[in-house]
Protein backbone atom coordinates (compact mmCIF):
# COMPACT_ATOMS: atom_id res chain seq x y z
CA UNK A 1 0.00 0.00 0.00
CA UNK A 2 1.10 3.58 -0.96
CA UNK A 3 1.17 6.39 1.33
CA UNK A 4 3.56 9.09 2.21
CA UNK A 5 6.65 7.19 3.37
CA UNK A 6 6.92 5.23 0.54
CA UNK A 7 6.78 8.13 -2.10
CA UNK A 8 9.52 8.91 -3.47
CA UNK A 9 11.88 7.53 -1.06
CA UNK A 10 13.82 4.05 -2.60
CA UNK A 11 16.75 1.71 -1.45
CA UNK A 12 19.92 2.75 -3.19
CA UNK A 13 23.63 2.19 -2.35
CA UNK A 14 23.72 5.26 0.04
CA UNK A 15 20.73 3.84 2.11
CA UNK A 16 20.82 0.26 1.97
CA UNK A 17 23.29 -2.37 2.10
CA UNK A 18 22.64 -6.17 2.82
CA UNK A 19 23.85 -7.32 5.99
CA UNK A 20 26.70 -9.57 6.19
CA UNK A 21 29.63 -10.25 9.22
CA UNK A 22 32.40 -9.63 6.70
CA UNK A 23 32.40 -6.82 7.10
CA UNK A 24 33.45 -6.99 10.75
CA UNK A 25 36.75 -8.01 9.40
CA UNK A 26 36.70 -5.38 7.10
CA UNK A 27 36.15 -2.62 10.01
CA UNK A 28 38.17 -4.12 12.52
CA UNK A 29 41.08 -3.94 10.41
CA UNK A 30 40.50 -0.76 9.34
CA UNK A 31 40.42 0.40 13.23
CA UNK A 32 42.39 -1.49 14.98
CA UNK A 33 45.22 -2.65 12.14
CA UNK A 34 47.61 -3.96 14.89
CA UNK A 35 45.58 -5.45 17.43
CA UNK A 36 46.49 -9.42 17.86
CA UNK A 37 43.32 -11.36 16.49
CA UNK A 38 44.77 -14.57 16.72
CA UNK A 39 47.29 -16.80 18.91
CA UNK A 40 48.26 -20.26 17.74
CA UNK A 41 51.35 -21.63 19.51
CA UNK A 42 54.36 -19.85 17.55
CA UNK A 43 52.01 -18.02 15.76
CA UNK A 44 50.24 -14.39 15.87
CA UNK A 45 48.30 -12.31 12.99
CA UNK A 46 47.33 -8.60 13.93
CA UNK A 47 43.79 -7.63 12.28
CA UNK A 48 45.43 -6.26 9.14
CA UNK A 49 46.97 -9.64 8.64
CA UNK A 50 43.87 -11.72 9.27
CA UNK A 51 42.25 -9.13 7.01
CA UNK A 52 44.89 -9.70 4.16
CA UNK A 53 45.04 -13.24 4.40
CA UNK A 54 41.42 -13.73 4.13
CA UNK A 55 41.49 -11.18 1.11
CA UNK A 56 44.27 -13.96 -0.34
CA UNK A 57 42.34 -17.03 0.02
CA UNK A 58 39.34 -15.42 -1.48
CA UNK A 59 41.30 -14.44 -4.15
CA UNK A 60 42.78 -17.98 -4.80
CA UNK A 61 39.11 -19.24 -4.33
CA UNK A 62 37.95 -16.87 -6.98
CA UNK A 63 40.73 -17.70 -9.70
CA UNK A 64 39.81 -21.35 -9.27
CA UNK A 65 36.40 -21.56 -10.17
CA UNK A 66 34.59 -20.33 -6.73
CA UNK A 67 31.18 -18.11 -7.41
CA UNK A 68 28.06 -17.09 -5.98
CA UNK A 69 26.40 -20.37 -4.28
CA UNK A 70 29.17 -22.19 -5.22
CA UNK A 71 30.27 -25.14 -1.87
CA UNK A 72 33.65 -25.17 -0.72
CA UNK A 73 33.95 -27.71 2.26
CA UNK A 74 36.87 -27.94 5.11
CA UNK A 75 37.74 -30.58 7.05
CA UNK A 76 40.05 -28.25 9.67
CA UNK A 77 40.78 -28.67 13.71
CA UNK A 78 40.18 -25.05 15.73
CA UNK A 79 43.17 -23.50 13.50
CA UNK A 80 43.76 -20.08 12.21
CA UNK A 81 42.64 -21.76 8.83
CA UNK A 82 39.66 -22.17 9.87
CA UNK A 83 38.94 -18.73 11.11
CA UNK A 84 40.05 -17.69 7.41
CA UNK A 85 37.69 -19.89 6.13
CA UNK A 86 35.02 -18.42 7.73
CA UNK A 87 35.56 -14.74 5.92
CA UNK A 88 37.57 -15.97 2.67
CA UNK A 89 34.98 -18.32 1.54
CA UNK A 90 31.67 -15.90 1.64
CA UNK A 91 34.13 -13.04 0.19
CA UNK A 92 34.23 -14.81 -2.99
CA UNK A 93 30.83 -15.60 -3.10
CA UNK A 94 31.23 -19.08 -2.37
CA UNK A 95 29.50 -20.69 1.02
CA UNK A 96 30.91 -22.85 3.32
CA UNK A 97 31.00 -26.23 4.83
CA UNK A 98 32.34 -26.93 7.85
CA UNK A 99 32.93 -30.69 8.19
CA UNK A 100 32.86 -32.46 12.19
CA UNK A 101 36.82 -34.30 11.79
CA UNK A 102 35.32 -37.34 13.64
CA UNK A 103 32.97 -38.73 10.89
CA UNK A 104 34.04 -41.94 9.03
CA UNK A 105 34.30 -42.02 5.16
CA UNK A 106 31.03 -42.74 4.27
CA UNK A 107 29.51 -39.59 6.17
CA UNK A 108 31.90 -37.01 5.02
CA UNK A 109 31.26 -37.97 1.13
CA UNK A 110 28.04 -37.98 1.59
CA UNK A 111 28.22 -34.36 2.60
CA UNK A 112 30.64 -33.67 0.46
CA UNK A 113 28.74 -34.86 -3.07
CA UNK A 114 24.86 -34.00 -1.46
CA UNK A 115 26.45 -30.12 -0.99
CA UNK A 116 28.35 -30.41 -4.56
CA UNK A 117 31.13 -29.30 -3.18
CA UNK A 118 33.85 -27.75 -5.70
CA UNK A 119 37.16 -27.47 -3.18
CA UNK A 120 37.95 -29.66 -0.38
CA UNK A 121 40.67 -27.78 2.19
CA UNK A 122 41.95 -30.59 4.18
CA UNK A 123 44.35 -30.81 7.54
CA UNK A 124 46.86 -32.71 6.42
CA UNK A 125 46.53 -34.77 9.70
CA UNK A 126 43.06 -36.05 8.01
CA UNK A 127 44.96 -36.97 4.95
CA UNK A 128 44.08 -40.71 5.51
CA UNK A 129 40.56 -40.17 5.96
CA UNK A 130 40.06 -37.85 3.18
CA UNK A 131 42.09 -40.29 1.12
CA UNK A 132 39.80 -42.79 1.55
CA UNK A 133 36.42 -40.77 1.42
CA UNK A 134 37.73 -39.95 -2.06
CA UNK A 135 37.28 -43.09 -3.11
CA UNK A 136 33.37 -43.02 -2.09
CA UNK A 137 32.76 -40.23 -3.81
CA UNK A 138 30.77 -39.38 -7.41
CA UNK A 139 32.15 -35.73 -7.31
CA UNK A 140 35.87 -34.91 -7.50
CA UNK A 141 36.45 -31.97 -5.93
CA UNK A 142 39.59 -29.48 -5.94
CA UNK A 143 41.78 -30.76 -2.60
CA UNK A 144 44.27 -28.00 -1.00
CA UNK A 145 46.10 -29.08 1.29
CA UNK A 146 46.97 -27.46 5.26
CA UNK A 147 50.05 -28.20 6.74
CA UNK A 148 49.92 -27.29 10.47
CA UNK A 149 53.49 -25.77 11.31
CA UNK A 150 52.51 -26.15 15.06
CA UNK A 151 52.69 -30.01 15.03
CA UNK A 152 56.42 -31.73 15.11
CA UNK A 153 55.20 -34.71 12.40
CA UNK A 154 54.50 -34.31 8.83
CA UNK A 155 51.26 -36.21 7.27
CA UNK A 156 50.92 -37.19 3.63
CA UNK A 157 49.77 -34.16 1.27
CA UNK A 158 46.82 -35.29 -1.46
CA UNK A 159 45.77 -31.50 -2.72
CA UNK A 160 46.80 -29.76 -5.55
CA UNK A 161 49.16 -27.19 -3.53
CA UNK A 162 49.71 -26.54 0.20
CA UNK A 163 47.64 -23.78 2.12
CA UNK A 164 50.47 -20.95 2.38
CA UNK A 165 51.03 -21.49 -0.91
CA UNK A 166 47.82 -20.85 -2.43
CA UNK A 167 47.40 -17.56 0.04
CA UNK A 168 51.02 -15.99 -1.47
CA UNK A 169 49.17 -16.60 -5.37
CA UNK A 170 46.10 -15.09 -4.22
CA UNK A 171 46.04 -10.88 -4.81
CA UNK A 172 46.26 -8.93 -1.95
CA UNK A 173 43.97 -6.51 -3.42
CA UNK A 174 41.15 -8.63 -4.17
CA UNK A 175 37.43 -6.82 -4.69
CA UNK A 176 35.67 -9.53 -2.11
CA UNK A 177 32.11 -9.91 -2.79
CA UNK A 178 29.08 -8.59 -0.80
CA UNK A 179 26.01 -10.45 -1.11
CA UNK A 180 23.52 -9.50 -3.92
CA UNK A 181 20.75 -10.61 -1.07
CA UNK A 182 21.17 -11.02 2.49
CA UNK A 183 19.30 -13.76 2.83
CA UNK A 184 21.92 -15.78 0.29
CA UNK A 185 23.32 -18.94 1.87
CA UNK A 186 26.60 -18.27 3.56
CA UNK A 187 27.36 -21.96 4.98
CA UNK A 188 25.71 -25.28 5.21
CA UNK A 189 25.96 -27.20 8.34
CA UNK A 190 25.14 -30.87 8.48
CA UNK A 191 23.18 -32.79 11.46
CA UNK A 192 24.23 -35.77 12.76
CA UNK A 193 22.42 -37.93 10.74
CA UNK A 194 21.00 -40.23 14.14
CA UNK A 195 17.65 -40.99 12.31
CA UNK A 196 19.29 -41.09 8.66
CA UNK A 197 21.54 -39.70 6.20
CA UNK A 198 22.06 -36.04 7.82
CA UNK A 199 19.63 -32.98 6.72
CA UNK A 200 22.24 -29.75 4.97
CA UNK A 201 21.07 -27.35 6.86
CA UNK A 202 22.03 -23.45 5.40
CA UNK A 203 22.79 -20.32 7.12
CA UNK A 204 21.90 -16.73 5.55
CA UNK A 205 24.17 -13.76 5.76
CA UNK A 206 21.57 -11.77 7.58
CA UNK A 207 21.19 -14.67 10.44
CA UNK A 208 24.93 -14.87 10.60
CA UNK A 209 25.02 -11.32 10.99
CA UNK A 210 22.34 -10.90 13.76
CA UNK A 211 23.80 -13.58 16.11
CA UNK A 212 27.32 -12.55 15.28
CA UNK A 213 26.29 -9.19 17.17
CA UNK A 214 23.45 -11.12 19.20
CA UNK A 215 26.22 -13.39 20.87
CA UNK A 216 27.79 -9.92 21.76
CA UNK A 217 24.81 -8.36 23.11
CA UNK A 218 22.96 -11.31 25.03
CA UNK A 219 26.39 -12.16 26.44
CA UNK A 220 27.73 -9.12 27.46
CA UNK A 221 31.03 -9.75 26.09
CA UNK A 222 33.39 -6.69 26.71
CA UNK A 223 35.76 -5.10 23.98
CA UNK A 224 38.87 -6.84 23.01
CA UNK A 225 37.82 -9.94 24.74
CA UNK A 226 40.20 -12.61 24.37
CA UNK A 227 38.50 -16.37 23.30
CA UNK A 228 39.84 -19.75 23.80
CA UNK A 229 38.51 -22.42 20.97
CA UNK A 230 37.40 -25.04 23.14
CA UNK A 231 34.30 -25.33 20.95
CA UNK A 232 34.94 -27.26 17.86
CA UNK A 233 34.20 -24.66 14.92
CA UNK A 234 32.84 -27.39 12.99
CA UNK A 235 29.83 -27.24 15.00
CA UNK A 236 27.31 -24.55 14.21
CA UNK A 237 30.31 -22.59 13.31
CA UNK A 238 31.10 -22.04 16.59
CA UNK A 239 28.32 -20.71 17.69
CA UNK A 240 29.02 -17.70 15.08
CA UNK A 241 31.88 -16.95 17.11
CA UNK A 242 34.31 -16.26 14.59
CA UNK A 243 32.44 -13.35 13.23
CA UNK A 244 31.48 -12.23 16.78
CA UNK A 245 35.00 -11.56 18.00
CA UNK A 246 35.50 -9.36 14.74
CA UNK A 247 33.25 -7.07 16.15
CA UNK A 248 34.46 -6.39 19.21
CA UNK A 249 38.42 -6.47 17.83
CA UNK A 250 38.79 -9.50 20.45
CA UNK A 251 41.29 -11.94 20.35
CA UNK A 252 41.47 -15.95 19.03
CA UNK A 253 43.16 -18.11 20.82
CA UNK A 254 43.36 -21.32 18.91
CA UNK A 255 43.55 -24.72 20.83
CA UNK A 256 43.83 -27.99 18.06
CA UNK A 257 43.02 -30.83 21.01
CA UNK A 258 40.87 -30.02 24.32
CA UNK A 259 43.47 -31.14 26.63
CA UNK A 260 43.19 -30.15 30.30
CA UNK A 261 46.74 -28.95 30.20
CA UNK A 262 46.40 -26.85 27.28
CA UNK A 263 43.16 -24.77 28.28
CA UNK A 264 45.07 -24.40 31.84
CA UNK A 265 47.89 -23.03 30.51
CA UNK A 266 46.49 -20.81 27.88
CA UNK A 267 43.70 -19.42 30.57
CA UNK A 268 46.42 -18.21 32.60
CA UNK A 269 48.93 -16.72 29.93
CA UNK A 270 46.86 -14.94 27.55
CA UNK A 271 44.53 -13.93 30.06
CA UNK A 272 41.46 -15.83 28.80
CA UNK A 273 38.56 -13.70 29.47
CA UNK A 274 35.53 -16.27 27.75
CA UNK A 275 35.11 -19.45 26.33
CA UNK A 276 32.30 -22.05 25.26
CA UNK A 277 31.84 -25.73 25.37
CA UNK A 278 29.79 -28.85 26.26
CA UNK A 279 29.48 -29.79 29.83
CA UNK A 280 32.10 -32.58 29.21
CA UNK A 281 34.98 -29.23 28.60
CA UNK A 282 33.88 -28.36 32.09
CA UNK A 283 34.82 -31.96 33.56
CA UNK A 284 37.83 -31.99 31.36
CA UNK A 285 38.87 -28.47 33.32
CA UNK A 286 37.97 -29.45 36.63
CA UNK A 287 39.71 -33.77 36.35
CA UNK A 288 42.82 -31.88 35.67
CA UNK A 289 45.70 -32.56 38.12
CA UNK A 290 46.20 -29.77 40.83
CA UNK A 291 49.68 -29.11 39.76
CA UNK A 292 48.39 -28.17 36.10
CA UNK A 293 45.73 -25.91 37.83
CA UNK A 294 45.76 -22.47 37.69
CA UNK A 295 44.56 -19.40 39.78
CA UNK A 296 42.67 -17.19 37.74
CA UNK A 297 43.23 -13.53 38.42
CA UNK A 298 39.89 -12.66 37.03
CA UNK A 299 36.54 -15.12 36.57
CA UNK A 300 36.56 -16.36 33.07
CA UNK A 301 33.09 -16.47 31.71
CA UNK A 302 32.03 -19.63 30.36
CA UNK A 303 28.82 -20.14 27.94
CA UNK A 304 27.83 -24.35 27.68
CA UNK A 305 24.80 -26.13 26.00
CA UNK A 306 23.65 -29.43 26.05
CA UNK A 307 22.56 -30.82 29.43
CA UNK A 308 21.91 -28.62 31.53
CA UNK A 309 24.85 -28.42 34.40
CA UNK A 310 24.62 -30.40 37.74
CA UNK A 311 24.46 -28.59 40.61
CA UNK A 312 28.06 -29.68 41.94
CA UNK A 313 29.64 -29.14 38.78
CA UNK A 314 28.33 -25.64 39.01
CA UNK A 315 29.80 -24.92 41.93
CA UNK A 316 32.95 -26.70 41.35
CA UNK A 317 33.53 -24.28 38.23
CA UNK A 318 32.76 -21.50 40.30
CA UNK A 319 35.20 -22.45 43.16
CA UNK A 320 37.57 -22.16 40.04
CA UNK A 321 37.37 -19.32 38.99
CA UNK A 322 34.70 -19.57 36.42
CA UNK A 323 30.93 -18.32 35.66
CA UNK A 324 28.77 -20.35 33.98
CA UNK A 325 26.03 -19.03 31.62
CA UNK A 326 23.78 -21.57 30.37
CA UNK A 327 22.88 -21.43 26.88
CA UNK A 328 20.36 -23.64 24.03
CA UNK A 329 19.89 -23.82 20.46
CA UNK A 330 19.82 -25.90 17.80
CA UNK A 331 21.82 -26.42 14.59
CA UNK A 332 18.86 -24.96 13.02
CA UNK A 333 19.03 -21.42 14.59
CA UNK A 334 22.75 -20.69 14.32
CA UNK A 335 23.72 -22.51 17.23
CA UNK A 336 22.48 -20.77 20.99
CA UNK A 337 19.21 -18.68 20.53
CA UNK A 338 18.45 -18.75 24.11
CA UNK A 339 19.97 -17.86 27.31
CA UNK A 340 19.64 -18.29 31.28
CA UNK A 341 20.00 -14.80 31.14
CA UNK A 342 20.53 -14.19 35.10
CA UNK A 343 19.02 -11.56 37.52
CA UNK A 344 21.30 -10.30 39.87
CA UNK A 345 19.02 -10.44 42.86
CA UNK A 346 19.29 -14.42 42.14
CA UNK A 347 22.51 -14.70 43.31
CA UNK A 348 21.92 -13.66 46.86
CA UNK A 349 19.42 -16.85 46.70
CA UNK A 350 21.15 -19.87 49.14
CA UNK A 351 23.17 -22.16 46.19
CA UNK A 352 20.55 -24.95 45.25
CA UNK A 353 17.99 -22.40 44.59
CA UNK A 354 20.48 -20.85 42.13
CA UNK A 355 21.59 -23.98 40.77
CA UNK A 356 17.50 -24.96 39.84
CA UNK A 357 17.63 -21.37 38.51
CA UNK A 358 20.73 -21.97 36.30
CA UNK A 359 19.08 -25.30 35.45
CA UNK A 360 17.02 -23.39 33.17
CA UNK A 361 17.38 -23.03 29.49
CA UNK A 362 15.84 -19.44 29.46
CA UNK A 363 14.70 -16.66 27.37
CA UNK A 364 14.91 -15.54 23.59
CA UNK A 365 18.14 -13.75 22.53
CA UNK A 366 17.75 -10.48 21.54
CA UNK A 367 18.40 -11.86 17.36
CA UNK A 368 15.00 -14.06 17.98
CA UNK A 369 11.87 -12.39 17.65
CA UNK A 370 9.86 -15.27 18.84
CA UNK A 371 10.18 -18.43 21.42
CA UNK A 372 7.46 -20.24 22.94
CA UNK A 373 6.30 -23.95 24.03
CA UNK A 374 2.97 -24.83 22.29
CA UNK A 375 0.35 -27.61 21.93
CA UNK A 376 1.85 -28.78 18.28
CA UNK A 377 -1.55 -30.85 17.51
CA UNK A 378 -3.53 -27.35 18.64
CA UNK A 379 -0.82 -24.66 18.12
CA UNK A 380 -1.88 -23.05 21.16
CA UNK A 381 0.87 -22.03 23.99
CA UNK A 382 1.00 -23.90 26.96
CA UNK A 383 0.15 -22.52 30.48
CA UNK A 384 2.97 -20.90 31.99
CA UNK A 385 2.93 -23.17 35.09
CA UNK A 386 6.36 -24.68 35.08
CA UNK A 387 4.08 -28.36 34.60
CA UNK A 388 2.54 -28.40 31.29
CA UNK A 389 4.70 -29.90 28.78
CA UNK A 390 5.00 -28.49 25.28
CA UNK A 391 7.25 -28.10 21.91
CA UNK A 392 9.58 -25.38 22.17
CA UNK A 393 9.46 -23.30 19.21
CA UNK A 394 11.13 -20.64 17.14
CA UNK A 395 10.21 -17.47 14.99
CA UNK A 396 12.63 -15.16 13.54
CA UNK A 397 15.86 -14.13 11.62
CA UNK A 398 17.81 -16.54 13.13
CA UNK A 399 16.42 -19.45 11.93
CA UNK A 400 18.09 -21.23 9.09
CA UNK A 401 16.67 -20.78 5.12
CA UNK A 402 16.11 -24.60 5.23
CA UNK A 403 17.17 -27.95 5.01
CA UNK A 404 19.61 -28.04 1.27
CA UNK A 405 17.80 -30.12 -1.02
CA UNK A 406 15.15 -31.12 0.93
CA UNK A 407 11.65 -29.38 0.64
CA UNK A 408 9.87 -31.75 2.17
CA UNK A 409 11.86 -31.58 5.48
CA UNK A 410 11.86 -27.46 4.98
CA UNK A 411 8.21 -27.64 5.08
CA UNK A 412 7.45 -29.95 7.86
CA UNK A 413 9.91 -28.12 10.13
CA UNK A 414 8.55 -24.89 9.36
CA UNK A 415 4.86 -25.96 9.92
CA UNK A 416 2.45 -23.23 10.81
CA UNK A 417 4.86 -20.30 10.57
CA UNK A 418 6.84 -21.67 13.35
CA UNK A 419 10.44 -23.74 13.46
CA UNK A 420 9.61 -26.56 15.27
CA UNK A 421 12.44 -27.95 17.51
CA UNK A 422 11.50 -31.35 17.88
CA UNK A 423 12.31 -30.27 21.88
CA UNK A 424 9.47 -30.88 24.67
CA UNK A 425 10.01 -28.32 27.48
CA UNK A 426 7.86 -26.22 30.44
CA UNK A 427 7.44 -22.30 30.45
CA UNK A 428 7.62 -20.58 33.84
CA UNK A 429 5.26 -17.60 35.18
CA UNK A 430 8.44 -15.37 34.60
CA UNK A 431 8.89 -16.46 30.88
CA UNK A 432 11.88 -18.33 30.91
CA UNK A 433 11.79 -22.01 29.67
CA UNK A 434 13.45 -25.49 30.54
CA UNK A 435 13.55 -28.54 28.72
CA UNK A 436 12.08 -31.07 29.29
CA UNK A 437 12.85 -34.17 26.72
CA UNK A 438 13.66 -34.47 22.69
CA UNK A 439 9.97 -35.89 21.28
CA UNK A 440 11.89 -38.75 20.33
CA UNK A 441 13.11 -39.28 24.04
CA UNK A 442 10.05 -39.11 25.75
CA UNK A 443 9.58 -42.72 27.63
CA UNK A 444 5.87 -43.59 27.93
CA UNK A 445 5.57 -46.12 30.38
CA UNK A 446 2.03 -47.70 31.12
CA UNK A 447 0.72 -44.36 29.62
CA UNK A 448 2.73 -42.20 31.64
CA UNK A 449 4.75 -39.70 30.09
CA UNK A 450 8.17 -39.91 31.88
CA UNK A 451 10.98 -37.16 31.42
CA UNK A 452 14.46 -38.48 30.60
CA UNK A 453 15.99 -34.96 31.65
CA UNK A 454 14.45 -35.22 35.15
CA UNK A 455 15.69 -38.36 35.92
CA UNK A 456 18.75 -37.82 34.84
CA UNK A 457 18.61 -34.22 37.29
CA UNK A 458 18.54 -36.85 39.73
CA UNK A 459 20.87 -39.20 39.25
CA UNK A 460 23.55 -36.18 38.62
CA UNK A 461 23.03 -35.45 41.95
CA UNK A 462 24.67 -38.11 43.38
CA UNK A 463 28.85 -37.60 44.36
CA UNK A 464 29.87 -40.82 43.19
CA UNK A 465 28.57 -39.97 39.81
CA UNK A 466 30.50 -38.28 36.89
CA UNK A 467 27.77 -38.19 33.60
CA UNK A 468 24.64 -40.26 32.81
CA UNK A 469 22.05 -40.62 30.04
CA UNK A 470 18.31 -41.65 30.60
CA UNK A 471 16.68 -43.98 27.53
CA UNK A 472 13.44 -46.28 27.08
CA UNK A 473 13.92 -49.93 26.91
CA UNK A 474 11.34 -52.04 26.04
CA UNK A 475 8.93 -53.36 28.87
CA UNK A 476 6.81 -56.58 28.67
CA UNK A 477 4.39 -54.69 31.03
CA UNK A 478 4.51 -51.29 30.02
CA UNK A 479 5.73 -51.09 26.89
CA UNK A 480 8.80 -48.90 27.92
CA UNK A 481 10.81 -48.36 31.29
CA UNK A 482 13.71 -46.04 32.21
CA UNK A 483 17.07 -47.38 31.42
CA UNK A 484 20.32 -44.95 32.84
CA UNK A 485 23.78 -45.47 31.69
CA UNK A 486 25.49 -43.96 34.00
CA UNK A 487 29.59 -43.33 34.46
CA UNK A 488 31.29 -43.16 37.77
CA UNK A 489 33.94 -40.86 38.76
CA UNK A 490 37.44 -42.75 39.25
CA UNK A 491 37.70 -45.16 42.52
CA UNK A 492 33.85 -45.35 43.19
CA UNK A 493 31.59 -47.72 42.88
CA UNK A 494 27.88 -47.93 43.39
CA UNK A 495 25.55 -51.24 42.96
CA UNK A 496 22.43 -50.89 40.54
CA UNK A 497 20.22 -51.66 44.40
CA UNK A 498 21.81 -48.75 45.73
CA UNK A 499 21.67 -46.27 42.78
CA UNK A 500 17.93 -47.08 42.60
CA UNK A 501 17.65 -46.45 46.38
CA UNK A 502 18.89 -43.28 45.97
CA UNK A 503 16.13 -42.20 43.04
CA UNK A 504 13.17 -43.23 45.13
CA UNK A 505 14.27 -40.11 47.05
CA UNK A 506 13.55 -38.10 44.71
CA UNK A 507 10.88 -39.90 41.86
CA UNK A 508 7.97 -41.78 42.01
CA UNK A 509 7.74 -45.20 41.65
CA UNK A 510 7.02 -45.40 37.88
CA UNK A 511 9.74 -43.66 37.14
CA UNK A 512 12.40 -45.46 38.83
CA UNK A 513 14.70 -47.01 36.37
CA UNK A 514 14.53 -50.70 35.77
CA UNK A 515 18.15 -50.83 34.64
CA UNK A 516 21.60 -49.33 35.37
CA UNK A 517 24.05 -50.17 32.55
CA UNK A 518 27.86 -49.09 34.30
CA UNK A 519 30.16 -47.77 31.73
CA UNK A 520 31.39 -44.88 29.59
CA UNK A 521 28.42 -43.19 27.66
CA UNK A 522 28.74 -42.49 23.83
CA UNK A 523 29.03 -39.37 22.74
CA UNK A 524 29.61 -37.14 19.89
CA UNK A 525 32.82 -35.02 18.95
CA UNK A 526 30.53 -32.28 20.39
CA UNK A 527 30.00 -33.60 23.55
CA UNK A 528 26.28 -34.50 22.71
CA UNK A 529 24.86 -38.15 24.14
CA UNK A 530 23.89 -40.44 21.31
CA UNK A 531 20.51 -41.67 22.67
CA UNK A 532 19.95 -43.17 19.46
CA UNK A 533 22.83 -45.88 19.89
CA UNK A 534 21.84 -46.12 23.85
CA UNK A 535 18.23 -46.84 23.04
CA UNK A 536 19.38 -49.97 20.66
CA UNK A 537 21.64 -51.41 23.53
CA UNK A 538 19.26 -50.55 26.21
CA UNK A 539 17.07 -52.92 23.88
CA UNK A 540 19.61 -55.45 23.43
CA UNK A 541 19.59 -55.93 27.10
CA UNK A 542 16.11 -55.44 28.24
CA UNK A 543 15.88 -58.22 26.32
CA UNK A 544 18.54 -60.50 27.11
CA UNK A 545 17.12 -59.44 30.75
CA UNK A 546 13.38 -60.00 30.12
CA UNK A 547 12.67 -56.77 31.77
CA UNK A 548 9.62 -56.98 33.65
Amino acid sequence: MSNIYSQNLERSPANYQPLTPLTFLERAASVYPDRIAIIYGSQKYCYSDFYLRCRKLASFLSKNGIGRGDTVSVMLANTPSMLEAHYAVPMCGGVLHSINTRLDASAIAFQLDHAESSIFIVDTVFSSIVSETLAKMAGKPIILDYNDKELKKSYPEIGICEYEEALQSGDDEFDWLIPLDEWDAISVNYTSGTTGDPKGVVYHHRGAYLLAQGNIVTTSIKKHAVYLWTLPMFHCNGWCFPWSISVIGGTHICLREVRADNIWQLLKHHKVTHLCGAPIVMSTILDAAEEIKQTLEERVEFFTAAAPPAEKLLTHMHDAGFNITHLYGLTEVYGPAVINDWHSEWSELPNASQATLKARQGVRYHALEQLDVFDSEKMKPVQRDGKTIGEVMFRGNIVMKGYLKNPSATTVAMKDGWFHSGDLGVVYPDGYIKLKDRLKDIIISGGENISSIEIEEVLYKHSFVSAVAVVAAPHEKWGETPCAFVELKKGYELSSIELREWCKQYLAGFKLPSLFVFGPIIKTSTGKVQKVQLRAKASEIAKSQSVK
